[in-house]
């Protein structure tokens, strides 16, 4: 069974787990100056840690193996999780966590080197390819030439994924109370008219306030936020019967069916398309539009 966390809720992002580690943006690496575009590394995550709102002078791509990472970027979340990253232009800021026991993958590209642009944050698809060439780029004894090389085939290789992983936040007070008590709490409930009443609005208003900041009508929008939460616990080694009881369905086959109208598979076939089935999970799952970080 999956028990929600106990700890403090962050504006505009899930739960905060017990015994998160508080951060400031992370420095560049040393070697952030050297010849070259790319310069990536890794670290090990180990406690939950959260990063404080900051931008890079570099454009950043974060990934993570084993583990999942969240970033808000004004009033959208993304969720980062195993076979996706995420690019940050440079100067966006952003804030994320990472959770317990991650492998956090991060790469800085050069603008003035770099000849491409993505002018958002943009989920990428991490290939085996291209992860091979970006731990290869982490090596410090690469000779300049060869560097050269690898970073030009990152260049012709690295595309964006077509599961843009964000969770498009509404940004409005008529309805920012109900988006917080989701993010929360995604099992509560409560109907349409149940949310008014607590709100003293009309459900009108609420149904037109999330047409007009997000694009899908209340349920369309609390179904999106349950799929990304169930991206992390799915990712994080939850079996899909526990995900779908802390999410509040009734049925594991409501779950898969919700999953599959959002990412167009199920939970297991989407892990496996890419590459990274979750720990002991042995359902299926699959990838649609929005819920990450960077350090």
């Amino acid at each position: 069974m999956v028990r929600s966390s106990r700890g403090e809720v962050s504006p505009g992002m899930w739960r905060r787990e017990a015994g998160t580690v508080l951060r400031r943006a992370g420095a560049l690496p040393e070697r952030a100056e050297a010849s070259g575009a790319v310069v990536a590394e890794f670290r090990i995550v180990p406690a939950p840690t959260e990063w404080a709102p900051h931008s890079h002078r570099l454009h950043e791509l974060v990934w993570v193996r084993g583990g999942t990472l969240t970033s808000r970027v004004g009033d959208r979340v993304f969720t980062v999780f195993e076979g996706h990253g995420l690019w940050m232009p440079a100067g966006v800021v952003h804030a994320g966590r990472a959770t317990e026991g991650a492998r956090f993958h991060d790469a800085f590209f050069a603008p003035d080197r770099t000849p491409f642009a993505f002018g958002e944050p943009k989920a990428i698809a991490m290939t085996p390819l291209l992860t091979s060439l970006l731990t290869h780029l982490s090596r410090t004894d690469l000779e300049v030439a060869a560097r050269l090389r690898a970073e030009s085939v990152v260049f012709d290789v690295i595309q964006p994924s077509e599961h843009q992983l964000a969770l498009q936040l509404p940004g409005d007070p008529r309805i920012d109370a109900i988006a917080e008590a989701l993010l929360n709490d995604p099992a509560d409930c409560r109907s349409l008219e149940e949310w008014a009443r607590w709100l003293g609005s009309s459900d009108r208003t609420i149904t037109r306030a999330f047409r007009q900041t997000t694009g899908l009508s209340f349920a369309q929008w609390r179904q999106m936020l349950r799929v990304h939460r169930a991206l992390m616990l799915l990712s994080d080694g939850f079996d899909v019967m526990s995900v779908s009881e802390s999410l509040g369905y009734a049925q594991p086959s409501s779950f898969i069916a919700a999953f599959r109208r959002v990412m167009g598979t199920t939970p297991g076939a989407f892990f496996g398309a890419a590459g990274a089935a979750p720990r002991d999970v042995p359902n299926s799952v699959s990838g649609g539009e929005n819920a990450g970080l960077s350090a």
